[in-house]
């Protein structure tokens, strides 16, 4: 079936076998078949991904390296080359099957995130409202379209109240489309000219709709025209861009010193030319962090999976790192720091201001305009809809209005622009338009005002005394609405215009109870908390100081001021503004570009359609789960699933800490592999008539530090003065603020140790320097490991708490001891060693855990004075 838009309401729902009531839940499994079957991105099994870990030049040259080795083995009959070239290959297979399995835990984290952000609808079901996923829409449902919706299927729209919306996806024409339901059209008409019909993919702008769903998935117009993309590309964030850029560098840098080490032992030691070669290539890849990518991808995911608990879905990957830098955040007020429970605590009947038991007669205009001029709907004695529109609907129900002589027959939406709302309606023979919005934007509509049960005309000393009122009522943290009516004779006569003003509402949305408590963690932790709300300055700045956001109304900049104000003048005041009210959409991008050219690092919530354009300025955009429009949320980089602004607080601490555990991780892998490296350049530098470690303990040491130990830092507990500190600047680089000093002097320490092992050893014997070497190199780094989880053992110290960092030591002592203790040392050419040679071994390793304990403190004292 095609050419829906040449079909009437009626048999476009005849054809389909729906109704204007939904389906029910029997006819919904009857047409399972015609679900929206989406071409999901063709994963790689485990094998092709072990495959991939050998596309490494180090590890394919230590192959070929091996498979030489073997053959030489076998040709010469020398069972220790054969038995060397399958250690090393052992070894690199170990390796593959770690980054593998590394692979397979970001990629299952990301298709978990993918579900977490998959997009919904709402639909009619059993003559019900229920939100679904997009996915499980069938043909013949009915989806109900709001301002901010994006249209989930081709629709052939069935009801239509002044409903626009954008089609340039597409189209290409950026105008929006005003679409009318009644309209028949030609068969072959334009996509552009069917006003009766809704595609996936388009942006509802405004107003309201009804349309019952004619084509999905491939067979809508946009899956007609669009690609399916079978592989989708790995989003790589700044920071691991960063590290293989640094990565580059240090493989040339290693490169030099894997061919001197080559050059040194054919020229002066008694090696043969392959165990030079092998021994090159070993230095190099124990050098050079592999895994440090990988590794990274891990904790990130596993921080976003920790995010997503805690209320937060992170979309971007890039967006956890930003998180850690972000220094101001600029929030909505309404339901995000208060509760979105909206209740009228007042009202004004152009009389009495009532402030405690609120009364008005059922044929009051003001009761009417609250109860007409509303959307929110009753549905098993619960309203849904608008918080503050389901406030004046239970508002209503006290009064006892009963709104069944009445129908709406026409609409004009509200818009932010207009900051207003109008209904045409039929009751009792006559056509009345009810109107209410923003007090100050309605009171220029008006002409007239109902007063002592008559209409007067409207004087500027009237209007001056409704605006004292509002300002009364913003002052005890009110939000208030203006309310308006005319009666309507001829359609021309539908306009905002000549309003008769019937009177004020005042309505309480507290602060949420865990607001109070994250503003003042936000400013301990050096961030700016801004509130940008549309309320009134006076509403806005007693939420703000309830909250201990702001202290005076010195700190309350209103739209109209804003306004006035060049960017310039903007940027030079907004530093001392706290509070942004009466603002329009435009207002926002301006407010976090000024941020911006300060050089802060800028989050932005957003829920409505015309939030987008401040949520893509942002350096963070924030969508909300709960009353985020689709726009606001497919343009955001993560989304609040429960509105609050608290967990915006703990995403960021979040982010904090998975920057502060990859730099832990970086420190960690960088100095232990800087360690590998000099070590056994320094020792065939000074000896080069013995040998250091032999390329199967080099490989063997590298598969210990760079597997469980990198991603037990990554799980670390945070700082306890994580967000005491300021944020970390964006330009701070990994290596900023002496974390590459720190790698290089903590990386000697390690050599020095491990040489004087090898070097005490020699006094014994080649053999057994070379063994104490080994384990010295090894088990310094599970003490190292250790003291790199905290700034300082002496502050925090949780040893049993991270499960990971139990698991990583226990392997490593586990593996230490089968091989010293039992015969497969014999594989590694290690030697049994004494008591004494033991207890040389363990002072030296615990040395480093001093050694860096004190380096620590050193560091925080100089970092103190600096007032970092």
């Amino acid at each position: 079936m095609s050419n829906f838009q040449t079909k009437s309401i009626s048999q476009t729902l005849k054809d389909l076998a729906s109704s204007i009531d939904g389906l029910s839940d029997k006819e919904v499994v009857a047409r399972e078949h015609t679900k929206q079957k989406e071409e999901k991105p063709k994963r790689r099994n485990f094998a092709f991904k072990i495959f991939d870990q050998f596309a490494d030049l180090m590890i394919i040259v230590l192959l070929v390296a091996s498979a030489i080795s073997i053959a030489i083995g076998f040709v010469q009959g020398q069972v220790e080359e054969i038995v060397d070239g399958c250690i090393i290959l052992a070894i690199v297979l170990m390796n593959a099957i770690f980054g593998a399995v590394q692979e397979n835990k970001a990629e299952k984290s990301l298709e978990a995130l993918s579900k977490l952000t998959a997009s919904e609808c709402l639909v009619l079901r059993n003559k019900t409202r229920v939100k679904i996923g997009c996915d499980q829409l069938v043909q013949g449902d009915i989806v109900l379209l709001e301002s901010g919706s994006i249209v989930p299927a081709d629709l052939r729209l069935i009801e239509t109240v002044s409903l626009k919306i954008n089609e340039s996806s597409l189209t290409g024409e950026s105008e929006e489309v005003e679409k009318d339901c009644n309209l028949l059209l030609s068969k072959n008409s334009a996509i552009s000219q069917q006003k009766n019909m809704a595609f996936k993919g388009t942006i509802v702008c405004s107003g309201h709709g009804k349309g019952v769903v004619v084509a999905l998935g491939k067979n809508t117009q946009l899956g007609k025209i669009s690609k399916t993309i079978q592989e989708t590309e790995k989003e790589v964030s700044p920071l691991q861009d960063n590290i293989k850029k640094i990565g580059k560098v240090l493989t040339y840098l290693i490169l030099v010193i894997a061919v001197v080490t080559f050059v040194i032992e054919i020229c002066i030691t008694p090696s043969g030319i392959l165990d030079a070669f092998l021994t090159a290539v070993a230095l190099a890849v124990a050098a050079i962090p592999e895994s440090l990518p990988a590794v990274i991808t891990i904790i990130m995911s596993m921080g976003v999976a920790r995010l997503a608990k805690k209320k937060a879905i992170v979309k971007h990957m890039p967006s956890v790192e930003t998180l850690g830098s972000c220094s101001v955040i600029c929030s909505d007020k309404t339901g995000t720091i208060t509760e979105n429970k909206m209740a009228v605590k007042a009202l004004y009947d152009n009389k009495n201001l009532q402030q405690k038991h609120l009364n008005l007669s059922k044929t009051n205009p003001l009761l009417l305009c609250a109860g007409l001029c509303n959307n929110a709907l009753k549905q098993d004695d619960q309203c849904i809809g608008n918080p503050t529109e389901i406030a004046l609907l239970d508002f209503c129900k006290t009064q006892n209005f009963d709104s069944q002589e009445y129908s709406k027959d026409k609409e004009i939406p509200f818009s932010s622009e207009r900051k207003l709302m109008s209904v045409l309606c039929l009751g009792y023979g006559q056509k009345i338009m009810f109107s209410k919005g923003a007090p100050d934007r309605l009171l220029t509509k008006c002409s007239y005002i109902f007063k002592d049960e008559k209409v007067v005309l409207l004087d500027e000393n009237e209007k001056k005394h409704i605006l004292s009122v509002i300002e009364k009522m913003g002052e005890k943290a009110l939000r208030v609405i203006g309310f308006a009516y005319k009666k309507v004779e001829k359609d021309s006569d539908f306009c905002e215009e000549n309003l008769i003003f019937a009177g004020l509402m005042g309505l309480i949305d507290p602060p949420r109870k865990e607001t109070k408590q994250a503003i003042s963690k936000c400013k301990k932790a050096g961030m700016r908390p801004v509130m940008i709300t549309g309320d009134y300055a006076k509403t806005a700045f007693a939420i703000a100081k309830e909250i201990g956001l702001a202290s005076s109304e010195r700190q309350v900049l209103s739209g109209e001021e804003l306004g006035a104000l060049s960017d310039q003048e903007l940027l030079d005041k907004i530093d001392q503004i706290s509070v942004f009210a009466r603002v329009s959409p435009s207002d926002k991008v301006r407010i976090v570009e000024a941020f911006k050219k300060k050089g802060k690092v800028v989050a932005m919530t957003g829920d409505g359609v015309n939030d987008a354009p401040s949520l893509k300025s942002a350096n963070i955009g924030i969508g909300m789960g709960k009353s985020g429009t689709d726009v606001a949320k497919e343009v955001a980089d993560i989304i609040i699933s429960d509105d609050n602004f608290a967990t915006i607080i703990v995403a960021v601490e979040e982010g904090r800490k998975i920057y502060q555990n990859i730099q832990k991780t970086i420190k960690f892998l960088f100095s232990a592999n800087l360690a590998e490296m000099l070590s056994l350049f320094v020792v065939t530098l000074v000896c080069p008539q013995y040998v250091f470690l032999f390329p199967v303990q080099l490989l063997f040491t590298n598969l210990i530090s760079d597997s469980l130990p990198a991603v037990a830092l990554g799980v670390e507990e945070p700082e306890y003065d994580l967000m005491n500190v300021p944020p970390r600047s964006k330009k701070e680089g990994l290596f900023s603020g002496g974390n590459g000093v720190s790698i290089i002097a903590l990386g000697l320490v390690q050599t020095a140790l491990v040489v004087v092992s090898y070097f005490v050893g020699l006094a014994y014997s080649p053999e057994i320097a070379t063994t104490m070497g080994f384990y010295t190199l090894n088990i310094i780094q599970m003490f190292y490991l250790a003291s790199m989880r905290t700034k300082s053992l002496f502050i925090k110290s949780k040893p049993f708490k991270n499960k990971m960092f139990l698991l990583a030591v226990g392997f490593c002592f586990g593996l230490m001891g089968l091989f010293a203790f039992s015969p497969l040392q014999n594989i590694l050419k290690l030697e049994s060693l004494s008591l004494g040679q033991w207890g040389i071994i363990f002072a030296l390793s615990f040395a480093m855990f001093v050694a860096s304990e004190v380096y620590k403190i050193i560091e925080n004292k100089i970092m103190k004075r600096r007032g970092r």
